[in-house]
This record gives structure tokens, sequence and C-alpha cells, in this order.
């Protein structure tokens, strides 16, 4: 799956940082049994083997709730009492081996299968379900544009259960056939091909217009999990293609709804996703596993994309109806090798249980990053990966909440929380180190006589590094242990002494831990000697050597003269951060547009804002390195990166009292920087974006102004809906739009992502009220879709002074708990974060949060966490803030 912005999770950019059916209401998180632990889970795979389903579902009962039953066939191997999961409406028959059971045993989470007899048994239950609007189970979403009904689904980690009777776990594996009944207009997707409907009457949508019917018999899956099934209904547009593949021609389709498809660019995404199909055969040595491959972009989608068995959905973040950035189109790209590479390493071959969450994940992002590289036209893919996925992964590993890459998962609790930069940019990150430890043949050789072994099983950790080890000849035990089952991240800092001509006497590399995690690793990394040749920084000297324990000599320098800059971590080998000795900041700081190459630069950016967040840079001197680096920037990711980065240091890691001058500065900075950007660049795009969220006082507002309504132009800059959009959602955070203003906007834009972004500008809205509203808005109701609720927090937490949410602190904390008792895990994980006051950086915040920690401790683990991880950046931000002060 890909994760947040929109990767299996896709990383998230590294700074804090979007239709409706209103009779649709979320079903409560926490209901009894919801909550498998990985005991029960084991338990009752040694107790029962599941064989097949067969799933009947008709969508066409009216907008809250749909008929639903299952057909399990299964083996008892020990008798005694077991349970099958279900959350819905209602249970209505159920029946082992043709005899009636008590409905009542059904407890809105698991329907009791009491005295079990070892055997052979089938069980048939009958349900109703319930739509969901929060990204989880059967989503069902009506777009604003034509009043036409959408459905998808989305079950990782446990939300199968929403859709239909069945054991929820991994490792129980059976095959699955699907008869769906739907409208006969529309297009319904699965797991395999779609086949040819039946009419089937007429049914109801809305509960009171008649539809015409068909029903849909899908052929059985091959054995898998249930989490991988699929069900896409409604009007999508399909676009169809084929791909050769080593079992023979596979079809292939790409489908968005009916008011996006002028917008979808299908053929760049068949033509990635046949790149990433001749890759991973030949790389796996194994033919694709499915009949068919579908992809399928859905509305109000909570993460990147989902592995779904020859059915992937992704988020309609992917499809462009206006200008984006160049880096849009690769993470796009690399989200489609993501999903696909899971066809293999996930669905082909299974994690028995969700403590390799991280290995799903983490082998899916080194797989399609490498694919990106090698097969595709991104061929700096790993320069994006050190950027983008690396930054995200240094600041989860610095987090109270770390953990080892091999998480401990008790319950389904846990998984929730593990879709983290640890699990995906972390663990790709040491998949790169082990990759170099072992050979990339000997890797490749590996992965190919672990899916001969175990393609359609379940595995663990122990069973990939035995083939691992088999191929390369080498004993992975030290390095699991030091890689994978601590946390934390290691720093690495230069230490040089010169004498008064400036040679080198001594040098070496000094390797710490932080107290809590205080394992030193051992790494490989480059060390690189810039100088500074007709105006570039030139790499003059690179060194390539292991480094362990506290110290490493770099004997290399010594005899020499200083370098004008000294890069350890060069190439972004290692993972580790590192620091720049204060020649080399200064000589950064001076020309970091002079590197001749974007990796080189994006290294030292990022030891800087390592530095800068960890208190050894003052921000200030932070946002002047950034400004400089932006000019002629033609990387796409690293501006992103860089501009988020820049918007951070401004707002929370500037002394207060000059927070304001430092505002004021990177906007008019990025406003002259806008000017000066090539025409219809992808940098004056980005650039245009970050000065509208930056402008401030009466000269930005008055340009945003001239802008929007076309009294002023900038060459190249197409003022399409979305740039519209960033604009008045600009002038909004300014108090500089009305009421009515905004609401003309939106009647503007009567698309789905036109009432998103009318949500976040509303919300932006400085004046007490709108901010009351917003907060009234999401707090108030636990119906509001999860895409309005992530627009909504968006645009609160949107202040010019921080002390506007002062006077919700006090209501967070007081709420939150019952929020999330209150609402589905993906919705309440919005709202606890969304609306947790990142902007008011002070000491009262972490002592409110760390009193609520305190007073809470049988509270969510997962709440828990939320909490705890905004105290630490709070608490970095008042250091950050302390040290720029003295500065």
């Amino acid at each position: 799956m890909t994760g947040a912005t929109g990767a299996c999770k896709t990383a998230p950019d590294p700074a804090p940082t979007a239709a409706t059916d209103p009779t649709v209401t979320p079903w409560r998180t926490l209901v009894p049994g919801k909550n498998l632990t990985r005991d029960e889970a084991m338990q009752r795979s040694r107790q029962i083997a599941t064989h097949s389903y067969e799933v009947a579902t008709d969508v066409t009962d009216g907008p809250n709730t749909f008929a639903t039953s299952s057909r399990v066939r299964f083996t008892c191997h020990e008798a005694g009492d077991s349970f099958i999961d279900f959350i819905g409406e209602s249970v209505r028959r159920v029946e082992l081996d043709g005899q009636p059971l008590d409905t009542g045993a059904f407890d809105d989470a698991r329907i009791a299968l009491p005295g079990l007899s070892e055997g052979e048994h089938e069980l048939y239950v009958e349900a109703v379900g319930r739509y969901m609007n929060t990204g989880e189970g059967l989503h069902r979403f009506v777009d604003p544009a034509d009043d036409e009904v959408y459905l998808y689904t989305q079950f990782e980690v446990a939300d199968c259960r929403r859709m239909f009777p069945v054991f929820e776990q991994p490792d129980l594996k059976a095959t699955f056939q699907f008869t769906i009944t739907a409208p006969a207009h529309w297009q319904v997707v699965s797991n395999e091909a779609t086949p040819q409907p039946v009419p089937a009457g007429t049914g109801t949508l809305d509960g009171k217009t008649s539809v015409e019917r068909a029903t849909w018999t899908f052929a059985p899956t091959p054995e898998m999990s249930c989490y991988i099934t699929a069900l896409v209904a409604g009007p999508y547009v399909r676009h169809a293609d084929t791909v050769e593949t080593r079992q023979g021609t596979i079809d292939l389709g790409v489908l968005a709804r009916k008011s996006l498809d002028d917008h979808l660019d299908a053929e760049n995404i068949f033509a990635v996703t046949k790149a990433g199909f001749g890759f991973y055969e030949e790389y796996f040595d194994q033919p694709y596993p499915f009949s068919k491959y579908d992809q399928i972009f859905t509305p109000e989608y909570n993460m990147g994309a989902m592995e779904n068995a020859g059915c992937v959905t992704f988020a309609e973040i992917y499809v462009f109806r206006s200008a984006v950035p160049d880096s849009l189109v690769e993470r796009r790209a690399l989200t489609i090798l993501h999903e696909l590479a899971h066809m293999w390493f996930g669905n082909l071959v299974t994690m028995k249980w969700w403590n390799d969450l991280w290995l799903n994940e983490s082998f899916a992002e080194w797989a399609s990053t490498t694919c990106q590289t090698e097969a595709t036209q991104w061929r700096t893919a790993w320069t994006t990966f050190a950027i983008s996925e690396k930054t995200w992964a240094y600041h989860q590993d610095q987090l109270s909440s770390t953990h080892p890459i091999v998480a401990e998962i008790r319950d389904l609790a846990d998984v929730e929380v593990n879709f983290d930069g640890i699990t995906y940019a972390k663990g790709a990150s040491v998949l790169k180190q082990l990759v170099a430890y072992v050979g990339e043949e000997a890797f490749r050789d590996g992965l190919r006589t672990y899916f001969a072994e175990h393609k359609w099983g379940n595995t663990t950790l122990s069973d990939l590094t035995r083939h691992l080890e088999a191929t390369s000849g080498r004993d992975l035990t030290s390095w699991v242990a030091d890689w994978l089952e601590t946390a934390g991240v290691n720093t690495l800092t230069p230490v040089l002494e010169t004498d008064a001509d400036g040679t080198v006497t001594s040098a070496h590399i000094e390797q710490t831990a932080v107290e809590d995690w205080p394992t030193l690793r051992p790494h490989r990394i480059a060390v690189g000697a810039y100088e500074l040749q007709d105006g570039a920084l030139v790499r003059t000297d690179r060194w390539e050597l292991d480094v362990a324990g506290e110290r490493t000599e770099l004997a290399q320098l010594v005899g020499r003269t200083r370098p004008a800059l000294l890069l350890l971590n060069d190439d972004d080998l290692g993972y580790c951060k590192v620091r720049l000795d204060a020649v080399s900041l200064a000589t950064a700081t001076e020309h970091i547009a002079a590197f001749t190459d974007s990796l080189p630069r994006a290294v030292v950016l990022g030891a800087a804002w390592d530095m800068t967040r960890d208190a050894q840079m003052p921000a200030r001197d932070f946002i002047e390195l950034g400004l400089r680096a932006l000019p002629g920037e033609s990387d796409s990711t690293l501006v992103r990166i860089l501009l988020s980065q820049l918007e951070a240091a401004a707002g929370r890691y500037v002394a207060p009292a000059h927070q304001e001058a430092t505002a004021q500065r990177l906007a008019d900075e990025l406003g002259r920087l806008v000017e000066e950007a090539r025409p219809g660049s992808d940098l004056q795009l980005q650039l245009a974006t970050a000065w509208a969220a930056a402008a401030r006082g009466e000269a930005g507002v008055a340009r945003l102004r001239a802008l929007a309504d076309g009294s002023q132009r900038l060459e190249g800059l197409e003022v399409d809906t979305d740039m519209r959009w960033v604009l008045m959602t600009g002038l909004a955070k300014n108090g500089a739009l009305s009421a009515a203003e905004l609401e003309a906007e939106g009647a503007r834009d009567r698309t789905a992502s036109g009432a998103e972004r009318l949500a976040r500008a509303r919300a932006a809205r400085p004046d007490a009220q709108s901010k009351q509203q917003a907060w009234d808005t999401v707090w108030g109701s636990s119906s509001l879709p999860n895409a309005e609720v992530v627009a909504t927090a968006a645009g609160w937490q949107r202040v010019q002074d921080p002390e506007d949410l002062r006077r919700f602190v006090g209501p967070y904390f007081d709420r939150v708990a019952a929020m999330w008792d209150d609402r589905t895990h993906a919705i309440a994980e919005a709202v606890a974060g969304g609306f947790y006051p990142h902007a008011l950086v002070h000491a009262d915040v972490v002592d409110a949060a760390q009193s609520w920690l305190d007073s809470n401790p049988t509270a969510s683990q997962a709440l828990r966490r939320v909490i705890a991880e905004n105290r630490d950046g709070t608490v970095r931000a008042l250091a950050a803030q302390a040290f720029d002060a003295r500065s």
C-alpha cells in the first residue's frame, strides 16, 4: 500500500503540512472484539484452514446499506469454539453445515462459532453491511459534478470484514468468488476479469429512484489473503490496453470517474506499467501471477494506493486536472511501480502476520525505486529517494515513538500506526544497504529462489534471509540484529585538525547515537572532497570506506590541504545523519548553487536541515541557505522538499522575536524568485504555490488578488483551476475574502476537488468565527467524509498568528479521547493529528500534552502515539527557537 501523500503509503512531506454524501455515517471504531490480537490469530490459524469463499453483494438496496453474504468452506483441525469476523448493520442468518446458529451471537464485530468439530465444514452467513465515507471498507461517494454514485473498497489492515463475513487475517488464505448485483450501466471491477452481466430486475441507489440492475459473477481468484480482495463499482470510464508477459497477453485497464476522464493521461500510466511488468518478471524470474491488471483512480482515498490483486486503487491526486510539478508526475510513476511490485512481494508471497508488514512495504519501496531507475525515464530516482523518503525516515526515527524496523505487532491496533517512515523509508534504505552487503547478483538470485519456494504461501523474515544467506554465503544474523532489531539513527561527524597552513594533521569520523537507542552500527559510506573551480564546486576526491564504532580514521585527508567542503555520506549510500564542519558549512552557505549535480547539494541541504532541527544551526541561517539554493534548481523533488522545510523553519524554528520579520522576508524573497524563474518552468510553478501560501501584508494581498482576477499576469504561469484555489486560499488566510466571495468561488468549481479546496479555504480564514466554525464542523459531526475532514484540518492549521490557536488547546485535550473512541481509525487519526495545534510552539502545549499522556495511560496506544509525536515536535521546535535566539 502506498501512503499518505498521495506510496502502500507513499512518503509524505517531511514537514507538518486534502463530495460528500451526508446520509452515510461511519461505524464506531471500538466495538467488542474488533481488535484481533496476534495470539488469537495464531490460535485460529492452528484450528482452521480456509479453502474457499462465495461472496454475494447487492449494492442496489439504497444509500446506506447493502445486502451481503458469505459461503465459506474450511477445515477444522482442532475441535472447539471459534469465530468469523464481520462489522456491519446486522446479521440475518447463520448456518453451519446446513444447521441454523443463533444470530444473537453477533457482537458487532464477531459471529461466534461454538463447538466446532474436527473435519470439513461449510458456513453460510447472510448479513447487512453499511457503506462507509471514511475510506475504509466499502466506501460510497456521490460525485457533486453529476450526482453519480461511485463505490470502492479499502481492506488493509482489517476492513474486509466491513463488506462481508470473513476470517480476517493474512495467513488464512482461500479462493474468493464474488457475485455482485449493481446498476446495469456501471463498470464492476474485482480481482478477476469482469464477466458478462446478467439482467437482474430493478433496484435503487437513493431509496427513491428505480434503476435497472445486473449481476456479475466473477471467476474464483487464486488462493490469497482477504485483505487484497477488492470491489470497485460505478460509472467509471475504462481505458484498455494489453501487455505481453511470460504467461501470455494480459489485459490492462485504467479507470476514473466520468467527470475526471478528460484529465486522465492513460497512455503515460500504461507506459510506466508496461516497463514495470518487464522489469519485475525478469528480476524475480516469476511470471505475473494474476489474470489481468486494472488500475482505478478513486475519490476520497486515504492513502496513495493499495495493491489489491489485479485491481489496484489509487488516490485521485494522481489525476492531474491542472498543471502539477514534475515531482508529482515522478511520484505517480513510483506509486504505480510500488503497487505492481506488491503483486509478487505481498500478494504472491504474503507475510504470515503483520509484524512483517515492514518487509512488504520496504521491499516495494526498494523495488519500485530500483525499477524506476533502471527501466523508466526517471534515472535519478535514488536521488529523489534520498531527498524525500530518507528525510521522512530520519524524521520518524527521532521521535519517541520510533521502533525497530521489525516491530512488535501485538494486535491490529499496532498495525494501524506502523504505516510510517520506519516501515517504508528506513526499511527500504536498509534493504538498499543489504543489496550492497550481499551483492546485487546474490540478492537477485536469493529473491528468485525465495519466490520459487514460497509462491502462494505465507512467510516470515527468516524465510527470506535463509535464501539470501544461501546465495551470498554470508551469515546475516548480526546484520539483522544491528539494522532490523534496534531503532534510532546514527550521526556521523567529521573531526579535523589543521596546522597554520591549512594542512590536515589529523582526521576521523565520530559516530554517535542517542541515549535511548545507543547502538553504533556498521556503515558503508563515501566521503567526498570538493573544491571551488571556476565558480563551481567540483569533487576532486572520493573515498569509500567502512565506518564502525565510535571513531573511524580518515587517513586519506592527513597531509593534504583541507578541502573547501568535506561531505560525509556523499552519493547517499548510507542511512545516517551527517554533520558539516564549520569550514564546509561556510562554503556551502556561500556556494550552495555551485554544485554541478543535485545529489551532493541535496545531501548538504539535508545535513543543514538536520542541524537546524537538532538546534545546531540557526533557523534563520538555514532559511538564507535555502533561498540561495532555489534559483535555477532543476530537481523538482528537491525544490518541493526545500520549500516545505523553509515554511516549517520560518513558522516553527525561528525565535519568536524574529518570526514576523522572517516570515515577511521569506514571502518577499519567494515573490522575487517567482518573478525571476523561467516562465512556464516547474520551478516557477512551485515557487508561485509557495509564495501564495507565504504572502502577507497589503502588498502581498494586492498581488494575490491581481493574479486571481487577471488584472496582473505572470508570464508562463497559467492561473488554472487549482492555481486559482491556491491564490484564493492565500487571500483567505490573510482575511481578504468574505464568506460570500468564498462561496462564489466554490460555485465556480462544483467538483469533489472544488469542495475540498473550499473547505480548506474556509478554515484558513484568520478570524475567530471561521476557526471556531471549522473546529465545530469536524468535532461536532461523526458523519463528515474523510476528504472534508482532512481539507478542513489543513486550512485550520494555516495561521499568521499562532496565538489564534491557543483557545483550542484545552478543548483539544478535553475531547480527543472521546472523539477517538467514536470514529473509525482513519477519521480519528485525521482529526487528532490535523487539529493538534502545531503552529503554537509553546511550553504550555508541551505541558498539556504531557499531562494528558500521564493522565490517560490506558487510552488507545495509537492515540497516545499521535499525542506523543506531536509533543516531540513542539519540544524540538522550542529547542531550535532557543538556539536561533542565541544566534
